[in-house]
């Protein structure tokens, strides 16, 4: 088969003076896409490098090709960008990886995802969408729960997710959203900061989808709290640990591998996703949010990271990937 890859390089995604300083944080490298190319070529399949943004339209129409492996993040700052490179193989009837538009514009919408998710009897921490700066000073804040966390309501990649984003007072957070609010441009969401273990769990394949792993972070040194933050996943080889399995109680375990196979129904999720959530003292799993389109660097990724330490290397991760999607088109569902 002639596969096709959409992504976008990071190299090639246009900024501005304005932008954020992880900007592009969500893009791939082209370490990932040699990587994930040598799996897809290891199966006997040719690869067509097709890009993203205007490349990946002239290409697509250009050449011919069975199936796109897309991992393609989108451009600008929509909050439905991870839907622009489905949508257009949608409108030529190409088969592709991974979720369809809509479950993709969904879940980078945080507040909208979550709202989704509880709907479905999974636990979330308390939060509340704040859509300007004036809205944020003129709302009574004294009744949330605090410490509270702070970020961008449209972002993926740990995008505006800082060491600095939690806050022990209404004053504090008040300063932290102001900031998020001119830097991002976008919504921000306060979110009850939940104390405990830091987990994030692996899915492949539909109907069901499989739990591949489920991996716990832990810091290497010990501190009040921890936040995954941008800043350790930037470093994490000398921050963190990753001990996957996650070694949790039995029953917490049970709980979170239920509540990412909801989170991951009632989204529509298709192919892979990543589920991240704090465990709580008291053992609760809370959904913090989901990823259907999780980075695939084979040296960083968390969804590589945790398949290899269930003994499953990148090219079979890859492999994986690409048969769900196969047998997804070939059974009509």
């Amino acid at each position: 088969m002639r596969i096709g890859l959409s992504y976008d390089l990071k190299e090639r995604v246009p900024r501005t003076e304005t932008s954020p300083e992880d900007y592009l944080e969500e893009y791939d490298s082209l370490e990932t896409i040699e990587a994930i190319a040598k799996a897809v070529e290891a199966r006997s399949h040719s690869v067509v490098r097709l890009g993203g943004g205007k490349d990946f339209l002239i290409n697509i129409l250009q050449e011919n090709v069975d199936l796109v492996f897309n991992i393609a993040e989108g451009l600008g700052n929509h909050r439905s960008r991870e839907a622009q490179v489905p949508s257009v193989l949608e409108m030529l009837n190409l088969p592709y990886t991974g979720s369809d538009p809509l479950c993709l514009a969904i879940c980078l919408d945080k507040p909208l995802t979550k709202s989704l998710v509880a709907s479905a009897g999974v636990a979330t921490p308390v939060w509340r969408v704040v859509n300007s700066i004036i809205q944020l000073r003129e709302s009574d804040w004294r009744s949330f729960p605090m410490p509270a966390f702070i970020k961008p309501a449209h972002e993926g990649s740990s995008k505006g997710i800082r060491l600095g984003s939690r806050a022990e007072s209404p004053e504090q957070m008040i300063e932290i959203a102001e900031r998020l609010l001119e830097h991002y441009q976008q919504p921000v969401m306060v979110e009850e900061f939940i104390a405990g273990e830091e987990v994030t769990v692996g899915m492949v394949g539909n109907s069901p989808p499989r739990v591949l792993g489920i991996m716990r972070i832990l810091p290497k040194r010990k501190t009040d709290y921890f936040v995954y933050s941008l800043e350790v996943k930037r470093d994490w080889e000398r921050l963190v640990d990753y001990e996957c399995p996650a070694q949790l109680e039995t029953d917490v375990m049970k709980r979170i591998t239920d509540s990412s196979l909801a989170a991951f129904e009632v989204l529509g999720c298709r192919d892979l996703a990543r589920v991240d959530f704090r465990v709580s003292p008291s053992g609760t799993p809370y959904f913090l949010e989901i990823n259907p389109l999780p980075g695939l660097n084979p040296r960083s990724g968390d969804l590589p990271i945790m398949a290899g330490k269930m003994g499953c290397p990148h090219e079979t991760l890859i492999s994986a990937i690409l048969d769900a999607a196969l047998h997804r088109y070939h059974s009509g569902s």
